[in-house]
């Protein structure tokens, strides 16, 4: 007799959801040239085992047994449907244009660092590459854009854990995109201490001297600022607990670049919102 147990469990996201992900697979198939009844499972089934992973972190293990496909199989249907998802996501100027047309006042920048397994990556000085100071854990440093309500609209690929968020954000040319968007349109970004210097198109708090105490007005404006910026804290609330692959991730670090760009079209899409 068989000691497995067969249970039937739902999966919290619409079936739109899912049969846009199966669409956007079969519209990847087509384009690779991928002949009928060659592959194990059908777009649907695949587009489920992929939200299956993202949104309730369900091993590959488990996956590829449950499908009755190969581990090498699972993961291969894994990384082609973060593939497709992350290929829909916006870029910069995508999201930026997107933004100046929704007429915002001002946008949200933040960011995040995903936790990661992967270590052993010597990075300047013998330093861990991917451990963060901050946090005391290894993981990828990925910046988030957000609309005046902590809705994210843009994420940024993975950076070190190490790295600080200004230097990530200059090497992804944030800062220069975003201090000009405010030069040109009137928008500026609203931040946290992290980044500091960045430029005039930068809103944040007032650092308190270290000889010296913050005037009245400098401890009203800090408390303006970080009441506007708060909902900034949504926009990473937001991807991280709606996906429990982004809580802890076991690929290759570099992969998280596909994998929060695909959140954040998985998001957009079962939203039906993307500004």
């Amino acid at each position: 007799m068989s000691s497995s147990i067969t249970y039937t469990s739902v999966l919290d996201v619409s079936r739109d959801t899912a049969e846009h992900l199966a669409q956007l697979l079969r519209e990847h198939r087509e384009r690779v040239g991928t002949r009928r009844n060659t592959r194990a499972l059908g777009v649907f089934k695949q587009a489920v085992l992929v939200l299956r992973w993202f949104i309730d972190g369900t091993r590959l293990t488990q996956l590829a047994r449950d499908n009755r496909v190969s581990l090498p199989t699972a993961y291969r249907y894994l990384h082609e449907g973060l593939t497709v998802l992350a290929n829909h996501a916006p870029d910069l100027s995508t999201a930026l244009e997107r933004a100046t047309a929704a007429g915002y006042t001002h946008l949200n920048l933040d960011g995040t660092v995903i936790r990661t397994d992967r270590v052993a990556a010597p990075g300047p000085n013998g330093a861990d590459l991917w451990w963060s100071g901050k946090h005391k854990h290894h993981g990828g440093n990925v910046q988030v854009i957000s609309a005046p309500d902590g809705w994210p609209i843009w994420v940024s690929p993975v950076r070190p854990g190490r790295e600080h968020d200004t230097t990530c954000a200059r090497t992804h040319g944030l800062t220069d995109a975003l201090n000009r968007l405010a030069a040109v349109v009137d928008i500026p970004t609203l931040t946290d201490l992290g980044y500091e210097n960045a430029g005039t198109g930068f809103r944040h708090p007032v650092k308190k001297p270290q000889s010296s105490e913050l005037t009245q007005d400098q401890k009203a404006f800090n408390k303006v600022i970080r009441g506007i910026h708060a909902p900034a804290e949504r926009a990473n609330a937001l991807l991280k607990v709606t996906f429990k692959a982004l809580l802890r991730v076991s690929l290759d670090p570099a992969a998280i670049t596909r994998i929060a760009r695909a959140a954040l079209t998985l998001l957009q899409l079962e939203h039906g919102r993307t500004t």
